[in-house]
């Protein structure tokens, strides 16, 4: 990693929009909290947007001036009464899997649901896990996924077995809630790891917000019950995730970009490990307080285990079209199950750009400096793909995205920013 400074007085500096993932987390933890909340820098996103209006629906009254979220916490039950609720969650699958533990906190009868794509991706580890701590949650269809329907009344608490071999989420969701249960919750991992660091990410939410839990490795948790989180101000991290394509437009042009709202140093969220593989693949990289810089460089292929990071393969498929050699990508099975089936989605729209690809069960073989042309691309309603379909462009003229705008899922004023790149390289 480079020390000294590598940013010129005319490389873009580019602002980050708050962390996805740390909104969804921050905003249940304040709803769940004794008191009043105050939430900056929080994300507006229509993921986020799903998960805030289910909860005003639940009871919570959340408020939102300028760049603030203000959160009145119900102290551990959303719902002032037993209600009677559908709850739509679009293809917002975090927003899904985190309030339907929450959900489970209230009283009354649920049903939630989502776009057709939710009801595709799996929910089943999830529900049967809240049933094992005495809630009574089932899948309409019976097959583990979307529609569920959940008669709440409270979490009893006790010891529940989840796999987390498909998300992460299933055991984030848990935990959120497992404060709020009668009894102490005792929860044991099952199945590979994967996307751990959004796990730890949750840890450290829950922390800020007064709760602590007991870990035995990352296969044992216990969490005391009957306690509140505690009412806080709360200042919502830089999205390390929509800083990567920045970062990998730097690393395919060969310029110099630095994302601000940024905290290496603070490693809550796992894909700040990103640079140090553009690193590998032969950028320079400077990490400060509040910000990232990244330099591009002769690019090399790599092997990479992405089963941390799952959100950056696109990204890295992206840059790895115009390395030197062969770039592997495995422990990435759990992509199957996203907005689109990415591993699947990025080999067709790879091909038909020319890219040398071969689609695995886990993962991806990208060959480097393949003749690439320009053509209408497809982001699979798929906010990452239109993304990294983005980089991608920088180096093959005629590349247009389709649909464009399903950015607005997680990165809303992103083309606004990215013109604003492009305006300062001076177009590539």
């Amino acid at each position: 990693m480079t020390t000294c400074d590598m940013l010129s007085k005319s490389d873009p500096v580019i602002p980050m929009p708050g962390s996805k993932s740390i909104t969804h987390r921050a905003v249940i933890a304040a709803s769940l909290a004794r008191g009043t909340s105050v939430l900056h820098r929080f994300l507006e996103c229509e993921d986020t947007e799903y998960t805030i209006n289910a909860l005003r629906r639940l009871g919570v009254r959340i408020h939102k001036e300028k760049n603030r979220l203000i959160v009145e916490g119900r102290a551990g039950s959303p719902c002032e009464r037993r209600v009677q609720e559908d709850i739509y969650l679009g293809n917002s699958g975090t927003s899904f899997r985190l309030l339907l533990s929450v959900t489970a906190l209230c009283r009354g009868a649920f049903l939630l649901t989502g776009a057709e794509r939710m009801c595709q991706r799996p929910i089943g580890p999830l529900v049967s896990a809240l049933n094992q701590l005495g809630v009574q949650a089932a899948c309409v269809n019976q097959d583990g996924r979307p529609p569920v329907r959940i008669h709440a009344k409270g979490i009893q608490g006790g010891k529940a077995f989840v796999s987390r071999d498909q998300s992460s989420q299933f055991l984030s969701s848990l935990l959120l809630t497992a404060p709020c249960a009668e009894r102490d919750v005792e929860i044991s991992v099952t199945g590979r790891r994967v996307s751990g660091p959004y796990v730890d990410m949750t840890l450290h939410v829950m922390d800020r917000f007064g709760i602590r839990v007991d870990q035995n490795d990352d296969r044992e948790f216990r969490v005391r019950g009957g306690r509140e989180y505690k009412a806080r101000e709360f200042t919502v991290q830089g999205d390390a995730s929509s800083a990567s394509y920045f970062w990998a437009a730097a690393a395919v042009t060969g310029r110099t970009v630095a994302t601000t709202n940024i905290q290496p140093r603070e490693a809550w969220q796992g894909d700040l490990k990103f640079p140090d593989i553009l690193e590998e693949m032969g950028c320079s990289v400077q990490k400060g307080p509040d910000r990232v810089t990244v330099r591009g460089g002769g690019l090399k292929g790599i092997e990479a285990d992405m089963g941390d990071l799952p959100d950056m393969v696109p990204t890295l498929a992206a840059v790895a079209l115009f390395a030197r050699g062969k770039t592997v990508i495995r422990n990435a099975a759990h992509l199957r199950h996203k907005e689109s089936d990415r591993l699947h989605a990025l080999t067709v729209e790879w091909r038909r750009l020319g890219g040398r690809i071969q689609e695995l069960a886990d993962g991806l073989v990208i060959e480097g400096e393949a003749p690439l042309h320009g053509v209408v691309v497809d982001p699979h309603n798929d906010h990452r793909l239109a993304m990294s379909l983005a980089v991608a462009g920088l180096r093959i003229p005629g590349l247009t995205i389709r649909d464009r705008d399903c950015v607005g899922k997680s990165f809303p004023g992103f083309w606004e920013l990215w013109e604003t790149l492009l305006r300062r390289w001076g177009r590539c």
